[in-house]
């Protein structure tokens, strides 16, 4: 048994935090671009857009995000894609997280009065005209705080890439806890460095939504 500090085994776990970090902005980030280019094909009515989509967000938010994560990374593989667990695992996530972001942004969208889309469209605006100046900004007050609180179970969902071999948090406390045989002492550390991420991000969408209702 490796002789490791509290101290060490922190060190070690906060150098994996960044690989969380690093993950979780990616596949944030990559499917807020994603997903809004689906609402935008599917609030433009494009031919076929709307089964599609619908099918799309049916499918990643059916099926269990491990299952998604094992055939990012050995599916791949049986069409001659070998992919590193880094790629697979920001594939992965980004595809799961634009099937919620979509879905989130929907019902924003959708929770803009109807007559402001009839206004918009007696001043002759295009589609892109009434998202930017007339529907968009309504909307992107009520989608704040969910797509915000969304991150949290991006950050979490990050835990799953361990079981590709993806070296985050999870799978360092893991590692770490094969050297120390202290499951107990390391867990509670990998536990509290996922609550000093998640809850100040839970916290910001808890006060971005106090001040947009108290704003309406």
């Amino acid at each position: 048994m490796v002789d490791f500090t509290l101290w060490d085994i922190f060190r070690n776990l906060l150098l994996a935090a960044r690989w969380t970090i690093a993950l979780s902005l990616i596949a944030f980030i990559g499917g807020g671009i994603v997903g809004l280019a689906l609402l935008v094909a599917r609030i433009a009515k494009l031919p076929g857009a709307e089964p599609l989509v619908a099918g799309y967000v049916q499918l990643f938010q059916g099926t269990p995000l491990l299952m998604q994560l094992f055939l990012a990374y050995f599916g791949l593989a049986l069409f001659g894609l070998n992919v590193s667990p880094w790629v697979a695992a920001a594939l992965a996530l980004t595809l799961y997280s634009s099937a919620f972001l979509t879905e989130i942004w929907r019902g924003c969208v959708n929770a803009v009065p109807k007559g402001q889309w009839e206004a918009s469209t007696a001043l002759a605006l295009n589609l892109r005209e009434q998202l930017r100046f007339v529907v968009g900004p309504q909307a992107l007050r009520v989608a704040v705080p969910p797509t915000v609180g969304f991150l949290v179970q991006v950050v979490k969902g990050t835990a799953l890439a361990s079981v590709i071999g993806f070296i985050e948090l999870t799978k360092a406390g893991t590692m770490i806890t094969n050297a120390t045989f202290a499951p107990f002492k390391v867990y509670a550390c990998v536990a509290l460095l996922y609550f000093a991420l998640c809850y100040p991000i839970s916290a910001w969408s808890l006060r971005l939504e106090r001040k947009l209702h108290g704003q309406r």
